[in-house]
């Protein structure tokens, strides 16, 4: 616990540190209001102990400017001159207490412990409420790594080696592999494990409540800012800051980033104040950076602090075998969570499930383990049950090839066959006013094969955009993601000139 002491009489600054010291603390000691607000913004304290008479900075106007910085932060008066009036002035300043010259030794120590439980307190609770939205997506359960193939083996001996190392992680991955619960892991496993672990998704925010979230605010720096607000790198001072999908980023947040990630420190919204912070950063992409980086839509040196410590997830499809322990799993999951008798799958339902290519992952096995648990008239799930969910969500216009009547609203992505020696030309970027080839049944071809994940789900948004003539509702409702989704996604290609200005 390191606690700062603020007077301008060497005698009692020392007097104080010494105390503090052989009561078990760290003490750091200054003579002025000035030099004390740049040790705390160099390095924050667990509580500061201050004169309240001082020449240049008083102890109140030095409690002023800590609450500007810090709303948090237990500040300790000391005083030769006690009166009501002080007292009531330093409380609504927002000191947690004052002690009366002299004081005994004990009396300080416990005066200091007692204010840095409070403020631990808080900020465990500012912690919580931070990490409750990504609790309640992710549930109670703690994160297991499912699977027993050699790429699973291998992920597991790659997240043991790096899980103990302060370098930053770039997780990539298919949507719906996994990569939370590798970043989880890792965290779990490091020496921050007893710290905080706050998450971020990157882009389910705007640009300007996106860096407010990262670095926090000041009252006052934007229309409805009414109070400080402490950002995730705050926040997770000491543990672990997931940002998920990193490539969502706007270029004007990407410098201010690499700045934290290079320098530890950054300025609240609205602050001149420079801070500093203790915080390991996990990134995670489903998209091909590299590729970013090649369009200029990402900062190549962003991309190099990112990728220090490199992890790929694989997806399901390339690791059959694990599905049947993954079912199993998720089966019990869903039981212990609904207190219901744990089903399972038959034989030939499991065969059903390892032939599935999952183009939604890991993810997507879930959703249908769910259903099946909730949905089983019995104990034993049969694959007649299992089949027809599996091919509403058939990827590659499998469905289409099954069924003479594809679903009404779907819009089915079909393959063109593979051309030159398995390979399809590499399509070009879809013009914004080119036209849209229609197919029976609400079907638009859209060629895959050798082209960027990224712009192979670009095609599909604006085709679909297209075919409900520019409704963004009933696009994302189709594509079954976020209207601000949709939004924040069509707004980047736009800057970047990927996409026609009226979509």
């Amino acid at each position: 616990m390191r606690v700062l002491v603020v007077d301008d009489k060497e005698l009692m600054r020392d007097s104080v540190a010494t105390t503090l010291t052989r009561a078990g603390m760290q003490a750091a000691v200054a003579p002025d209001g000035a030099a004390a607000m740049k040790m705390i913004a160099d390095q924050r304290p667990a509580a500061v102990i201050t004169d309240l008479q001082m020449p240049g900075m008083t102890g109140l106007e030095l409690l002023a400017e800590i609450r500007r910085l810090d709303e948090q932060l237990p500040v300790v008066l000391m005083t030769a001159y006690a009166t009501v009036q002080t007292a009531v002035q330093a409380m609504k300043t927002g000191a947690f207490d004052y002690i009366t010259k002299p004081f005994e030794g004990d009396q300080l120590v416990a005066t200091l412990r007692r204010a840095v439980e409070h403020a631990r307190l808080l900020r465990e609770n500012a912690v919580l409420q931070s990490k409750l939205e990504s609790t309640r997506s992710r549930g109670a359960d703690p994160p297991v790594l499912v699977g027993e193939t050699p790429l699973m083996r291998e992920l597991r001996g790659q997240i043991e080696r790096i899980a103990p190392t302060q370098g930053t992680v770039l997780i990539s991955g298919e949507s719906g592999s996994g990569k939370e619960v590798v970043a989880q892991l890792v965290h779990g496993l490091s020496d921050r494990a007893g710290g905080p672990l706050l998450t971020l998704n990157c882009a389910a925010l705007s640009p300007s409540l996106l860096e407010s979230e990262l670095f926090g605010h000041e009252k006052g720096a934007f229309t409805g800012a009414d109070r400080l607000r402490k950002g995730r790198f705050e926040l997770a001072d000491g543990g672990t800051l997931l940002l998920d999908e990193i490539s969502e980023i706007p270029p004007q947040i990407q410098a201010k980033l690499l700045r934290v990630l290079q320098e530890r420190a950054f300025e609240r919204v609205g602050s001149s104040v420079t801070q500093r912070t203790d915080v390991r950063v996990i990134a995670t992409t489903n998209r091909d950076l590299e590729q970013s980086v090649s369009r200029g839509s990402f900062r190549q040196d962003l991309y190099f602090r990112l990728n220090v410590l490199p992890v790929r997830v694989p997806p399901l499809r390339t690791r059959r075998p694990d599905v049947a322990l993954l079912a199993d799993h998720f089966l019990g999951l869903v039981a212990r969570r609904e207190g219901r008798a744990k089903r399972r799958f038959d034989e030939p339902a499991l065969q059903l499930l390892a032939a599935y290519d999952w183009p939604g992952n890991v993810r997507e096995l879930y959703n249908i383990c769910e259903r099946a648990s909730i949905l089983s008239p019995g104990e034993t799930i049969p694959a007649d049950m299992v089949a027809p969910w599996l091919q509403m969500t058939m990827p590659a216009g499998a469905a289409a090839a099954d069924s003479a009547d594809p679903m009404d609203g779907l819009c089915d992505v079909v393959v063109p066959q593979p051309l030159n020696n398995g390979l399809a030309p590499r399509s070009a970027r879809m013009p914004a006013d080119a036209a849209i080839p229609a197919m029976t049944g609400g079907q638009i071809a859209i060629a895959v094969f050798d082209r960027p994940l990224e712009d192979i789900e670009r095609d599909v948004i604006v085709a679909t955009l297209h075919r409900h003539k520019g409704h963004r509702q009933k696009t994302a409702s189709e594509l079954r993601i976020g209207v601000r989704t949709l939004g924040l996604k069509l707004r980047k290609w736009k800057e970047l000139d990927l996409v026609a200005a009226d979509l």
